[in-house]
């Protein structure tokens, strides 16, 4: 996790960025890490998106809260309401690096262990969460495992998909030979097939009508 200060900090500021923190994620098992397989990461998100990350730039808001600002050009998106061939910008809790406070304290505050870490110019596909009513903040489902990275073609989260298809049932009708063999595989996939199966499932409704479990 992350500390506040290398100084003391008043009790009630670490008490706020605490509950910040919890306010960011769906609920206190995300920041365990519990692990989430595809099915739980779409039905969690509010959006999906596959696109290459423009921006990503921090600081601290009005009200004393640390953030991450990433913007995303969007390719395609498979769920939600953000359109293709558009920007995305959102705020994820933590700041990029420690930086020094005007009260000659520093705020360490960085994005804490377990969330989605963002470079410029890599090509992601993202299962956003739907922002934090209080904050505005929002992250990936599954905290890490719902951020999926592409190299030569293939994509992977920073736990080399561990656990993405572990219990995922998907009638067989439903799925093309090669989702099958995706399906079975671990390890990176294919970015065009994984992408084809996340499309088809959210638009024709697999998950609420019991065709994938």
């Amino acid at each position: 996790m992350f500390h506040l200060s290398t100084r003391r900090f008043v009790p009630a500021v670490a008490a706020l960025l605490a509950a910040i923190v919890l306010l960011t994620v769906p609920s206190a098992e995300a920041m365990k890490l519990k692990t989430q397989n595809l099915t739980q990461l779409i039905s969690a998100s509010e959006s999906i998106i596959f696109g290459t990350v423009k921006s990503v730039t921090d600081g601290i808001d009005e009200r004393g809260v640390p953030y991450t600002e990433i913007t995303i050009a969007v390719g395609s998106s498979a769920k939600g309401n953000v359109a293709d061939e558009t920007d995305y910008t959102f705020r994820q809790f933590g700041l990029l690096e420690p930086r020094a406070m005007d009260n000659g304290h520093q705020l360490v505050a960085v994005t804490p262990d377990g969330f989605s870490r963002w470079r410029k110019g890599e090509t992601v596909v993202a299962f956003l969460y739907k922002p934090a009513a209080l904050t505005g903040l929002q992250t990936t489902a599954g905290m890490a495992q719902g951020k999926l990275t592409l190299i030569n073609g293939s994509l992977m989260n920073e736990f080399n998909n561990a656990g993405l298809f572990e219990g995922v049932e998907i009638d067989s009708d439903l799925t093309t030979p090669e989702e099958q063999t995706m399906l079975t595989t671990p390890g990176a996939v294919d970015a065009q097939t994984f992408m084809g199966l996340v499309q088809r499932a959210v638009e024709e409704g697999w998950i609420e009508n019991g065709g994938m479990r």
